[in-house]
C-alpha cells in the first residue's frame, strides 16, 4: 500500500505537468491562428497573399515578450509547420522558442505577434537544426505589406525567411536579425508521447494532434497551396 502511494506521488505530479503543457499548446494554437486570420482579413495591410502560398512553412509566435529602448531583447514561444504531401497538407505543429535580438525600433516593453514564412528547402534544412541564428545561419528580410503587393523582388525571393510583427494594432515588416529559433524538444516529447526531433515533425513523419485542426484551417483558407510558377 505504501508503494503505491509513493509510486502516485510521483506520477500524478508528473502527468500535471505534461496535461499544463499540452493545455498551454492547445492555447498557442488556437491563438496562433486567431492571428493569422486577423492579419490576413485587415484590408490591404496583410501578408501578400503570393508570398504565403507559396511559403514551404509557417511559423506564428503568438504573445512575443519584447523590451528595450531601440535595441532590446525578446523571448516568445510559438508553433510551426511545414507543407507536406506534395503541399497539400501541413506537418504536426513543432513547438518553438525564438529568443535575443531586437526587432526594430522599439521604445518600452510589450508584446508583438510575429509571423514568418520560410520561403524553400535551404530554409527549411535550417529549421533541423537544434538552434540557429536568424541572419546569421539563415538570411532573413522584413516582409512587404500589402496582400496584393508585388512583392517578389530578386532579393526577397531569395531571402530564406521573411518576417512581420503586429503590435498595438500596428502591423509591418520586421527583421529578426540575431534572434535564435530552436525546437523546443521537451515540450514536443510531451506532446507527441515520445521524444521527437525536428527533422520528424517538419517532414511530416509525426502524426497531428486533433488540437492542431484550427491552425490547418486557417492555413488552409489564407495559404492554399499554389505551385511556383
Amino acid at each position: 500500500m505504501k508503494s503505491l502511494i509513493l509510486s502516485l506521488s510521483i506520477v500524478l505530479p508528473m502527468m500535471a505537468v505534461d496535461s499544463d503543457i499540452i493545455g498551454e499548446q492547445n492555447r498557442r494554437i488556437h491563438e496562433s491562428a486567431a492571428v493569422l486570420r486577423e492579419i490576413m482579413s485587415a484590408r490591404d495591410k496583410g501578408i501578400p497573399r503570393d508570398m504565403l502560398e507559396h511559403a514551404q512553412c509557417v511559423g506564428i509566435v503568438p504573445n512575443l515578450k519584447r523590451a528595450g529602448f531601440i535595441v532590446g531583447a525578446k523571448y516568445g514561444k510559438g508553433v510551426l509547420t511545414c507543407r507536406v504531401h506534395e503541399g497539400a497538407g501541413w506537418a504536426a505543429p513543432s513547438t518553438i522558442r525564438i529568443e535575443g535580438g531586437s526587432i526594430g525600433f522599439q521604445i518600452g516593453a510589450g508584446e508583438t505577434d510575429v509571423v514568418f514564412i520560410v520561403n524553400n528547402s535551404r530554409g527549411m534544412e535550417k529549421l533541423e537544426k537544434d538552434k540557429f541564428t536568424i541572419g546569421g545561419d539563415a538570411s532573413v528580410m522584413a516582409g512587404p505589406v500589402g496582400r496584393d503587393a508585388e512583392a517578389e523582388t530578386d532579393a526577397m525571393m531569395h531571402a530564406e525567411i521573411l518576417a512581420w510583427s503586429r503590435a498595438r494594432g500596428v502591423f509591418a515588416g520586421v527583421s529578426l536579425e540575431g534572434a535564435t529559433l530552436r525546437p523546443d524538444n521537451d515540450d514536443n516529447a510531451k506532446i507527441y508521447g515520445r521524444p521527437v526531433t525536428q527533422g520528424e515533425l517538419i517532414h511530416g513523419r509525426i502524426p497531428p494532434t486533433r488540437a492542431a485542426q484550427p491552425l490547418f484551417a486557417a492555413l488552409n483558407q489564407e495559404a492554399p497551396y499554389k505551385e511556383a510558377s
